[in-house]
């Protein structure tokens, strides 16, 4: 399999800044602004995003982590993860802005997931979506928000997210599969 790096550790602090900006001028402010991220890396891009968002506004944001794996629709058909935990901010979600973030958006299941998941926690006054990157092929009428990047890639592709929490090193690479496999 060849793999090509598109984004680097520069790239991706660039995209999740303005990413920052753009959730801080949508909502007015960081106030009554709650965000979750998907576990693994949508939970380290939503920390990080709140420290952003903390050095811009000068106001802390709650960071939680939403487990969507109970929650998907194509359990019979992907192998199954452990589940993580669920971690919902002091003060809840009732009446705040959610923020969901994730790492990669694709055909949008784990989204829907996540819209369940929040239905059986809380109400919040609105949910919107922060990808870092949005490869299309949607299944679902989901629509990111907040985006770091668009990379159009095919389905045969894999686009590999690797932040330094949990990988070592910050890059965005895509993976192609060779016409033998």
């Amino acid at each position: 399999m060849s793999t090509r790096t598109v984004l680097h550790e520069a790239d991706i602090a660039r995209a999740l800044t303005r990413i920052a900006h753009e959730i801080l001028e949508s909502n007015r402010g960081a106030h009554d602004l709650v965000l979750l991220g998907i576990p693994t890396r949508g939970v380290f891009l939503a920390q990080r995003l709140a420290q952003l968002i903390e050095r811009v506004s000068g106001q802390s944001v709650p960071v939680g982590a939403l487990d969507v794996t109970m929650y998907r629709d194509d359990l019979a058909k992907h192998p199954t993860r452990a589940p993580q935990p669920t971690s919902i901010p002091d003060g809840g979600l009732d009446n705040k802005t959610v923020v969901l973030v994730d790492d990669v958006l694709f055909s949008g299941r784990s989204i829907r997931s996540a819209l369940d998941a929040i239905s059986d926690i809380g109400r919040p006054s609105a949910v919107r979506l922060a990808i870092l990157i949005d490869r299309g092929h949607r299944e679902l009428p989901i629509r990111p928000d907040f985006v770091g990047k668009n990379l159009p890639s095919a389905r045969t592709e894999r686009v590999n997210v690797s932040l330094t929490e949990r990988d070592g090193r910050d890059e965005v690479s895509i993976q192609a599969r060779e016409a033998a496999e």
